[in-house]
Protein backbone atom coordinates (compact mmCIF):
# COMPACT_ATOMS: atom_id res chain seq x y z
CA UNK A 1 0.00 0.00 0.00
CA UNK A 2 1.23 3.71 -1.09
CA UNK A 3 1.21 6.57 1.51
CA UNK A 4 1.77 9.41 0.99
CA UNK A 5 2.75 12.21 3.60
CA UNK A 6 2.28 16.20 2.08
CA UNK A 7 4.82 17.66 4.76
CA UNK A 8 7.98 16.12 6.14
CA UNK A 9 7.98 18.87 9.24
CA UNK A 10 8.05 17.45 12.68
CA UNK A 11 4.69 15.68 12.44
CA UNK A 12 4.83 14.99 8.82
CA UNK A 13 8.24 13.38 9.11
CA UNK A 14 6.95 11.56 12.26
CA UNK A 15 4.47 10.06 10.46
CA UNK A 16 6.25 8.87 7.75
CA UNK A 17 8.89 6.77 10.12
CA UNK A 18 6.09 5.19 11.88
CA UNK A 19 4.19 4.64 8.46
CA UNK A 20 6.91 3.13 6.88
CA UNK A 21 7.32 0.06 8.92
CA UNK A 22 3.77 -1.11 7.38
CA UNK A 23 3.68 1.22 3.91
CA UNK A 24 5.67 2.14 1.37
CA UNK A 25 5.64 5.97 2.40
CA UNK A 26 6.51 8.99 -0.26
CA UNK A 27 7.07 12.11 1.49
CA UNK A 28 6.70 15.24 -0.07
CA UNK A 29 8.15 18.79 0.71
CA UNK A 30 8.18 21.78 -1.43
CA UNK A 31 11.83 22.20 0.59
CA UNK A 32 14.31 20.74 -1.83
CA UNK A 33 17.14 21.23 1.02
CA UNK A 34 14.78 19.33 3.70
CA UNK A 35 14.54 16.66 0.79
CA UNK A 36 17.88 16.05 -0.26
CA UNK A 37 19.02 15.36 3.26
CA UNK A 38 16.12 12.84 4.12
CA UNK A 39 17.04 11.17 0.61
CA UNK A 40 20.70 11.13 2.04
CA UNK A 41 19.24 9.37 5.20
CA UNK A 42 19.70 12.41 7.26
CA UNK A 43 16.69 13.41 9.62
CA UNK A 44 15.87 17.22 10.40
CA UNK A 45 13.52 16.56 13.18
CA UNK A 46 13.58 15.92 17.14
CA UNK A 47 12.98 12.43 18.04
CA UNK A 48 13.58 11.16 14.36
CA UNK A 49 17.10 9.20 14.17
CA UNK A 50 19.39 9.26 10.97
CA UNK A 51 18.86 5.26 11.38
CA UNK A 52 15.16 5.10 11.13
CA UNK A 53 14.77 6.94 8.33
CA UNK A 54 18.29 6.17 6.17
CA UNK A 55 16.84 2.29 7.39
CA UNK A 56 13.44 2.74 5.56
CA UNK A 57 15.69 4.04 2.71
CA UNK A 58 17.12 1.40 2.01
CA UNK A 59 14.28 -1.33 2.15
CA UNK A 60 12.94 0.92 -0.24
CA UNK A 61 10.04 1.99 2.08
CA UNK A 62 10.31 5.79 1.86
CA UNK A 63 11.16 8.31 -0.12
CA UNK A 64 11.49 12.42 -0.30
CA UNK A 65 10.59 14.13 -3.07
CA UNK A 66 9.65 17.88 -4.30
CA UNK A 67 7.51 16.50 -7.21
CA UNK A 68 3.63 16.20 -6.46
CA UNK A 69 3.44 13.54 -9.48
CA UNK A 70 4.59 11.36 -7.43
CA UNK A 71 1.95 11.09 -4.57
CA UNK A 72 0.25 9.23 -7.85
CA UNK A 73 -1.42 6.04 -7.48
CA UNK A 74 -1.63 6.82 -3.59
CA UNK A 75 -4.15 4.83 -1.57
CA UNK A 76 -3.59 7.16 1.57
CA UNK A 77 -2.38 10.77 1.72
CA UNK A 78 -1.94 12.61 5.39
CA UNK A 79 -1.47 16.54 4.86
CA UNK A 80 0.64 17.64 7.64
CA UNK A 81 1.65 21.05 7.09
CA UNK A 82 1.77 24.16 9.07
CA UNK A 83 -1.28 26.23 10.15
CA UNK A 84 0.07 29.29 11.69
CA UNK A 85 -1.94 32.91 12.21
CA UNK A 86 -1.28 36.09 9.28
CA UNK A 87 0.03 39.28 10.46
CA UNK A 88 -3.27 40.14 12.31
CA UNK A 89 -3.14 36.88 14.57
CA UNK A 90 -6.05 34.94 11.57
CA UNK A 91 -6.03 31.55 10.31
CA UNK A 92 -3.93 31.11 8.47
CA UNK A 93 -4.63 27.80 5.82
CA UNK A 94 -2.33 28.94 3.39
CA UNK A 95 -0.01 25.70 3.11
CA UNK A 96 -3.19 23.46 3.37
CA UNK A 97 -4.52 25.08 0.68
CA UNK A 98 -1.46 24.49 -1.02
CA UNK A 99 -1.35 20.76 0.09
CA UNK A 100 -4.62 20.68 -1.77
CA UNK A 101 -3.79 21.97 -5.03
CA UNK A 102 -0.67 19.23 -4.60
CA UNK A 103 -3.18 16.91 -3.95
CA UNK A 104 -5.99 17.87 -6.60
CA UNK A 105 -3.69 18.44 -9.42
CA UNK A 106 -1.84 14.92 -9.27
CA UNK A 107 -4.44 12.08 -7.39
CA UNK A 108 -6.05 10.57 -9.71
CA UNK A 109 -7.50 7.38 -8.39
CA UNK A 110 -9.87 7.42 -5.84
CA UNK A 111 -7.41 7.35 -2.11
CA UNK A 112 -8.20 8.45 1.67
CA UNK A 113 -7.34 12.00 2.49
CA UNK A 114 -6.32 12.34 6.39
CA UNK A 115 -6.14 15.45 7.72
CA UNK A 116 -3.28 15.73 10.63
CA UNK A 117 -3.10 19.72 10.52
CA UNK A 118 -4.55 21.32 13.73
CA UNK A 119 -7.61 23.52 12.10
CA UNK A 120 -10.86 24.73 13.08
CA UNK A 121 -13.67 22.62 12.86
CA UNK A 122 -15.64 22.09 9.56
CA UNK A 123 -11.76 22.18 8.01
CA UNK A 124 -11.77 19.00 6.48
CA UNK A 125 -15.60 19.08 5.44
CA UNK A 126 -15.89 22.57 4.16
CA UNK A 127 -12.22 23.65 3.04
CA UNK A 128 -9.98 20.45 2.24
CA UNK A 129 -12.45 18.23 0.34
CA UNK A 130 -14.27 21.40 -1.91
CA UNK A 131 -10.48 22.74 -2.49
CA UNK A 132 -9.09 18.79 -3.72
CA UNK A 133 -12.12 19.00 -5.67
CA UNK A 134 -11.53 22.46 -7.31
CA UNK A 135 -7.80 21.79 -8.01
CA UNK A 136 -9.02 18.08 -9.54
CA UNK A 137 -8.28 17.46 -12.81
CA UNK A 138 -10.45 14.45 -13.26
CA UNK A 139 -13.96 13.81 -11.58
CA UNK A 140 -12.45 11.43 -8.53
CA UNK A 141 -14.68 10.67 -5.12
CA UNK A 142 -12.05 10.48 -2.56
CA UNK A 143 -12.60 9.75 1.11
CA UNK A 144 -11.89 11.87 3.92
CA UNK A 145 -11.45 12.06 7.52
CA UNK A 146 -9.39 13.67 10.07
CA UNK A 147 -6.46 12.68 12.81
CA UNK A 148 -5.15 15.93 14.59
CA UNK A 149 -1.73 15.73 15.56
CA UNK A 150 -1.47 15.33 19.56
CA UNK A 151 2.24 14.23 19.93
CA UNK A 152 4.29 16.48 22.79
CA UNK A 153 7.83 17.23 21.34
CA UNK A 154 10.96 16.36 23.21
CA UNK A 155 8.77 13.93 25.43
CA UNK A 156 10.21 10.34 26.17
CA UNK A 157 7.57 8.81 27.46
CA UNK A 158 4.71 9.85 24.97
CA UNK A 159 5.28 9.41 21.46
CA UNK A 160 3.35 8.38 18.22
CA UNK A 161 2.35 4.48 19.40
CA UNK A 162 1.07 4.85 22.40
CA UNK A 163 -0.91 8.67 22.90
CA UNK A 164 -4.37 8.87 22.32
CA UNK A 165 -5.25 9.50 18.92
CA UNK A 166 -8.36 10.59 17.84
CA UNK A 167 -10.28 9.80 14.59
CA UNK A 168 -13.04 10.07 12.33
CA UNK A 169 -14.37 10.38 8.95
CA UNK A 170 -16.90 12.20 6.62
CA UNK A 171 -18.04 8.65 5.85
CA UNK A 172 -18.18 5.04 7.60
CA UNK A 173 -15.76 3.78 4.84
CA UNK A 174 -13.41 7.03 5.70
CA UNK A 175 -13.80 6.25 9.65
CA UNK A 176 -12.81 2.30 8.98
CA UNK A 177 -10.03 3.20 6.38
CA UNK A 178 -8.51 5.60 8.91
CA UNK A 179 -8.60 3.18 12.38
CA UNK A 180 -7.46 0.28 9.76
CA UNK A 181 -4.54 2.84 8.74
CA UNK A 182 -3.58 3.89 12.15
CA UNK A 183 -3.92 0.79 13.92
CA UNK A 184 -0.69 -0.25 12.72
CA UNK A 185 1.61 2.08 14.35
CA UNK A 186 -0.94 3.33 17.88
CA UNK A 187 -2.00 1.66 19.96
CA UNK A 188 -4.86 3.80 21.29
CA UNK A 189 -7.58 4.91 18.80
CA UNK A 190 -10.40 6.73 19.80
CA UNK A 191 -13.05 6.89 17.57
CA UNK A 192 -15.53 10.32 17.69
CA UNK A 193 -18.71 11.35 15.92
CA UNK A 194 -17.66 13.66 13.76
CA UNK A 195 -14.28 15.46 12.12
CA UNK A 196 -15.77 18.55 13.66
CA UNK A 197 -15.58 17.15 17.21
CA UNK A 198 -11.90 15.84 16.57
CA UNK A 199 -10.91 19.19 15.31
CA UNK A 200 -12.34 21.07 18.39
CA UNK A 201 -10.83 18.45 20.94
CA UNK A 202 -7.59 19.38 19.80
CA UNK A 203 -8.46 23.44 20.38
CA UNK A 204 -10.13 22.97 23.54
CA UNK A 205 -6.81 21.41 24.94
CA UNK A 206 -4.39 23.90 23.82
CA UNK A 207 -6.90 26.56 24.81
CA UNK A 208 -7.01 25.15 27.99
CA UNK A 209 -3.59 24.86 28.96
CA UNK A 210 -3.54 28.29 27.38
CA UNK A 211 -5.85 29.73 29.19
CA UNK A 212 -4.56 28.52 32.72
CA UNK A 213 -0.98 29.28 31.65
CA UNK A 214 -2.91 32.90 31.61
CA UNK A 215 -3.80 32.28 35.00
CA UNK A 216 -0.60 32.03 36.88
CA UNK A 217 0.96 34.45 35.35
CA UNK A 218 -1.44 36.62 35.86
CA UNK A 219 -1.42 35.30 39.67
CA UNK A 220 2.41 36.23 39.41
CA UNK A 221 2.28 39.64 38.63
CA UNK A 222 -0.62 39.78 41.58
CA UNK A 223 1.51 38.13 44.37
CA UNK A 224 4.74 40.32 43.52
CA UNK A 225 2.84 43.88 43.73
CA UNK A 226 1.48 41.70 47.28
CA UNK A 227 5.06 40.48 48.09
CA UNK A 228 4.14 36.56 48.10
CA UNK A 229 5.70 34.19 46.48
CA UNK A 230 3.65 32.74 43.71
CA UNK A 231 5.34 29.56 43.57
CA UNK A 232 5.26 28.47 47.49
CA UNK A 233 1.51 29.54 46.98
CA UNK A 234 0.94 27.23 44.19
CA UNK A 235 2.91 24.40 45.91
CA UNK A 236 0.43 24.98 48.87
CA UNK A 237 -2.46 24.95 46.17
CA UNK A 238 -1.20 21.85 45.23
CA UNK A 239 -1.92 20.16 48.18
CA UNK A 240 -5.54 19.60 47.48
CA UNK A 241 -6.22 16.45 46.34
CA UNK A 242 -9.14 17.07 43.79
CA UNK A 243 -10.31 20.31 42.15
CA UNK A 244 -7.01 22.27 41.09
CA UNK A 245 -4.42 21.52 38.79
CA UNK A 246 -1.04 23.24 39.13
CA UNK A 247 -0.05 25.12 36.14
CA UNK A 248 3.51 27.47 36.79
CA UNK A 249 4.02 31.28 35.66
CA UNK A 250 6.46 31.24 32.58
CA UNK A 251 7.62 34.17 29.82
CA UNK A 252 4.25 33.10 28.22
CA UNK A 253 3.74 30.28 25.84
CA UNK A 254 5.56 29.36 22.92
CA UNK A 255 5.84 26.41 20.06
CA UNK A 256 3.03 25.80 17.01
CA UNK A 257 0.34 24.95 19.70
CA UNK A 258 -0.84 26.77 22.53
CA UNK A 259 -0.25 29.91 21.14
CA UNK A 260 -1.82 29.44 17.54
CA UNK A 261 -4.92 26.79 18.46
CA UNK A 262 -6.72 29.51 20.61
CA UNK A 263 -6.93 31.73 18.08
CA UNK A 264 -8.36 29.44 15.70
CA UNK A 265 -10.90 28.48 18.20
CA UNK A 266 -11.71 32.35 18.73
CA UNK A 267 -11.83 32.86 14.95
CA UNK A 268 -14.38 29.97 14.45
CA UNK A 269 -16.91 30.83 17.62
CA UNK A 270 -17.31 34.72 16.37
CA UNK A 271 -17.99 33.17 12.80
CA UNK A 272 -20.32 31.16 14.86
CA UNK A 273 -21.66 34.82 16.37
CA UNK A 274 -19.79 33.44 19.58
CA UNK A 275 -17.30 36.25 21.83
CA UNK A 276 -14.42 33.92 22.82
CA UNK A 277 -13.62 36.40 25.65
CA UNK A 278 -11.61 34.12 28.48
CA UNK A 279 -9.79 32.50 24.93
CA UNK A 280 -8.77 36.37 23.72
CA UNK A 281 -8.24 37.78 27.37
CA UNK A 282 -5.60 34.44 28.30
CA UNK A 283 -3.82 35.42 25.03
CA UNK A 284 -3.43 39.08 25.51
CA UNK A 285 -1.45 38.36 29.19
CA UNK A 286 0.25 35.81 27.74
CA UNK A 287 1.62 38.03 25.27
CA UNK A 288 1.85 40.96 27.52
CA UNK A 289 4.57 38.83 30.03
CA UNK A 290 7.43 39.91 28.10
CA UNK A 291 6.86 43.11 28.22
CA UNK A 292 6.08 42.92 31.80
CA UNK A 293 9.37 41.02 32.76
CA UNK A 294 11.43 43.34 30.76
CA UNK A 295 9.90 46.32 33.25
CA UNK A 296 10.65 44.12 36.65
CA UNK A 297 14.09 43.81 35.07
CA UNK A 298 14.64 47.62 34.40
CA UNK A 299 13.04 48.29 37.82
CA UNK A 300 15.35 46.01 40.14
CA UNK A 301 18.53 47.39 38.02
CA UNK A 302 17.84 51.07 38.79
CA UNK A 303 14.57 51.89 36.52
CA UNK A 304 17.25 51.73 32.73
CA UNK A 305 18.49 49.35 31.19
CA UNK A 306 19.74 51.70 28.59
CA UNK A 307 23.68 50.25 27.83
CA UNK A 308 22.80 47.40 29.80
CA UNK A 309 24.82 44.29 28.61
CA UNK A 310 21.46 41.60 28.99
CA UNK A 311 22.04 37.98 28.12
CA UNK A 312 18.38 36.06 27.90
CA UNK A 313 19.13 32.16 28.46
CA UNK A 314 17.08 29.63 26.78
CA UNK A 315 15.46 30.44 23.28
CA UNK A 316 14.03 27.30 22.68
CA UNK A 317 10.21 27.31 23.51
CA UNK A 318 10.57 24.49 25.97
CA UNK A 319 13.36 22.69 27.95
CA UNK A 320 15.59 19.97 25.79
CA UNK A 321 14.45 20.51 22.80
CA UNK A 322 16.00 22.98 19.90
CA UNK A 323 12.12 24.51 18.67
CA UNK A 324 11.64 28.12 18.74
CA UNK A 325 8.55 28.53 17.09
CA UNK A 326 6.15 31.27 18.47
CA UNK A 327 8.97 31.32 21.21
CA UNK A 328 8.38 33.85 23.76
CA UNK A 329 12.42 34.42 24.26
CA UNK A 330 11.69 36.42 20.90
CA UNK A 331 9.12 38.78 22.44
CA UNK A 332 11.01 39.28 25.43
CA UNK A 333 14.48 40.22 23.51
CA UNK A 334 12.28 42.77 21.76
CA UNK A 335 10.88 44.25 25.07
CA UNK A 336 14.54 44.49 26.48
CA UNK A 337 15.74 46.03 23.13
CA UNK A 338 13.28 48.66 23.87
CA UNK A 339 14.12 49.52 27.10
CA UNK A 340 18.00 49.83 25.71
CA UNK A 341 19.55 46.96 26.65
CA UNK A 342 22.02 45.53 24.40
CA UNK A 343 20.48 42.08 24.15
CA UNK A 344 22.69 38.42 23.37
CA UNK A 345 21.12 34.69 23.92
CA UNK A 346 22.63 31.61 25.07
CA UNK A 347 21.10 28.25 24.08
CA UNK A 348 23.11 25.09 24.34
CA UNK A 349 20.18 22.96 22.39
CA UNK A 350 19.49 25.51 20.04
CA UNK A 351 22.65 26.53 17.41
CA UNK A 352 21.86 29.12 15.23
CA UNK A 353 18.71 31.55 15.72
CA UNK A 354 17.62 35.06 14.11
CA UNK A 355 20.90 35.37 11.92
CA UNK A 356 22.81 34.44 15.15
CA UNK A 357 24.50 32.14 17.51
CA UNK A 358 24.90 31.29 21.03
CA UNK A 359 26.55 33.67 23.01
CA UNK A 360 29.01 32.48 26.41
CA UNK A 361 27.97 32.97 29.76
CA UNK A 362 30.12 35.83 30.32
CA UNK A 363 30.80 39.90 30.34
CA UNK A 364 27.02 40.52 30.98
CA UNK A 365 25.73 42.80 33.22
CA UNK A 366 22.08 41.01 33.87
CA UNK A 367 20.98 37.53 32.66
CA UNK A 368 17.19 36.57 32.41
CA UNK A 369 16.67 32.95 32.26
CA UNK A 370 13.66 32.24 29.88
CA UNK A 371 13.66 28.37 29.05
CA UNK A 372 16.31 26.03 31.65
CA UNK A 373 17.79 23.15 29.86
CA UNK A 374 19.54 20.63 31.77
CA UNK A 375 22.43 21.22 30.32
CA UNK A 376 22.93 24.08 31.70
CA UNK A 377 23.35 24.27 35.66
CA UNK A 378 21.95 26.49 38.37
CA UNK A 379 25.10 27.34 39.27
CA UNK A 380 26.26 28.79 36.17
CA UNK A 381 23.63 30.46 35.09
CA UNK A 382 23.80 32.36 38.83
CA UNK A 383 27.70 32.90 37.68
CA UNK A 384 27.31 34.71 34.22
CA UNK A 385 25.86 37.95 36.28
CA UNK A 386 25.52 40.21 38.95
CA UNK A 387 21.78 40.18 38.30
CA UNK A 388 19.67 37.09 37.18
CA UNK A 389 16.17 37.18 36.64
CA UNK A 390 14.29 33.36 36.37
CA UNK A 391 11.02 33.31 35.12
CA UNK A 392 11.13 29.17 35.77
CA UNK A 393 11.48 28.53 39.34
CA UNK A 394 14.57 26.15 38.48
CA UNK A 395 17.43 28.33 39.12
CA UNK A 396 17.20 29.14 42.96
CA UNK A 397 19.34 32.15 43.96
CA UNK A 398 18.33 34.05 41.20
CA UNK A 399 15.31 37.58 41.25
CA UNK A 400 12.14 35.17 40.74
CA UNK A 401 9.21 36.15 38.72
Amino acid sequence: MKVSIIGQGYVGLTISAFAGASYRVIGFDKNQVTVDQLNAGISHIEGVENSVIAGLISQGKYRATTLGSDIKGSDIVVIAVPTPLDSDRQPDLSYIDAACKVIGENLDSPALIINESTSYPGTIRNCIKPSIEKYSKVSVSHEYAISPERVDPGRSDYNQKNTARLFAGLTPEATKRTRDFYSTFCDNLIEVSSPEVAEAAKLFENSFRQVNIALVNELAQISHALGIDVRETLDAAGTKPYGFMKFTPSAGVGGHCIPVDPSYLSYVAEKAGVSATFIQRANEVNLAMPKYIATRVAKDNGGSLKGKKVLVIGVAYKPNVADTRETASELLIDALELLGAEVTWNDPVVKSWRGKKSAPLSGIDIAVVATKHDLVSAAEILNSAPYVFDTTGKVKGAVQL
